[in-house]
């Protein structure tokens, strides 16, 4: 992940998935990688970790489900290109 930022995020609360764009130097294909972390605060410190609660789980497979879309949909051909 040469890029510091994520070419897409997506969050709910404390939970995030951050979508990157991950480019081969040898033959330039491209694909994406996603990343999932809970932010905590430690004393007056913020935090993350991918580590998840129990409670967690549900808003982690919604978040997971919103990126795979998202990545489905940067990778779809655009109505010009399926009319062409």
């Amino acid at each position: 992940m040469a890029n510091n930022k994520p070419a897409h995020q997506i969050r709910s609360g404390v939970i995030r998935a951050a979508i990157w764009l991950n480019v081969s130097e040898k033959t330039g294909e491209t694909w994406f990688t996603v990343t999932v972390t809970r932010s905590y605060r430690d004393k007056e410190q913020l935090k993350d970790t991918s580590t998840f609660r129990r409670d967690d789980l549900l808003t982690v497979s919604k978040l997971v489900e919103m990126a795979f879309n998202w990545i489905w949909e940067q990778s779809a051909p655009s109505d010009s290109e399926v009319n062409e």
